[in-house]
């Protein structure tokens, strides 16, 4: 199956579901005149497009099994900064807010920043500002990336995280703010669906932390390179990341070990404060 016979069978897909392109658009978190090009093959759809568009179709797991891994054939899916720039950061965020919404299990690694679902408004702001956003774009992408955050709080979501200690160290922000960032972060450790580590420099270590990376559901891995996110959809690839998440949860602290160690970083931001 080719792009244009990709595109014609998501279309026949959509119409024998009964449901119009607009409403799978909305679902899928694109625009309808996407939608159309890609059924049209006027466009080639990247792996999460198709994945998006199955899932707001309402398929059979055996029926989106067979149409990811002809999407996967066709595509090799890497997204540059520059392409999301054009297009809004605030609705690169919502295209992130729907595979989360859609995801049952998140595995996200993270050796350089705190992660964004347990970033501190100050700490988002922080970071989008070495995007040179205008003060509304600003705005509407901190909106949606806080709006995010609500997935902490559904029962039915297994999440993940590890973060090294260096990540915890980085100083984006002034003491204060850090510390408040660290109560944060304890503060969510202790969702009863959230399993939170951090991986100690002081721990014997026999991989590297290359890069930061998000597994979903065991089906997609994303990677934030300098100049784009490479998606990673091959379930043989899915399966080293998945290692490589594994070997460092096996070294980290979690539980009361790991609060512990959050509580000296936020008291030693504290005291930074009480003697600058």
């Amino acid at each position: 199956m080719n792009r244009a016979e990709l595109g014609a069978a998501l279309r026949a897909l959509r119409e024998a579901s009964g449901r119009e392109a607009k409403a799978v658009a909305r679902s899928a978190v694109m625009s309808t005149s996407k939608l159309s090009k890609i059924e049209l093959a006027k466009v080639a759809p990247s792996v999460t497009d198709v994945d998006r568009i199955l899932t707001a179709i309402g398929v059979s797991d055996e029926v989106k099994a067979t149409y990811m891994a002809v999407a996967r054939a066709e595509a090799t899916e890497s997204t540059a900064w520059r392409l999301v720039r054009r297009m809004g950061h605030y609705k690169k965020q919502q295209q992130t807010k729907a595979l989360e919404t859609q995801m049952n299990l998140l595995r996200l690694f993270q050796p350089a920043l705190v992660p964004g679902l347990l970033q501190t408004p100050e700490y988002i702001r922080a970071v989008l500002s070495r995007h040179d956003l205008g003060t509304e774009q600003l705005a509407r992408t901190m909106s949606v990336r806080i709006d995010r955050q609500s997935v902490l709080y559904d029962p039915k979501k297994d999440l993940r995280f590890i973060i090294t200690e260096p990540a915890l160290r980085w100083r984006i922000l002034p003491a204060p703010m850090m510390a408040g960032q660290m109560d944060r972060i304890l503060s969510v450790s202790r969702l009863p669906n959230v399993d939170l580590r951090v991986v100690p420099l002081e721990a014997a270590q026999h991989d590297f932390p290359n890069h930061s990376l998000v597994i979903r559901d065991d089906r997609l891995v994303t990677v934030e390179t300098v100049h784009a996110e490479p998606a990673v959809t091959d379930p043989r690839d899915v399966a080293l990341y998945v290692h490589k998440f594994e070997g460092f949860a096996a070294t980290a602290l979690s539980g009361d070990d790991m609060r512990a160690m959050l509580g000296r970083i936020r008291d030693e931001f504290l005291r930074e404060q009480e003697t600058g």
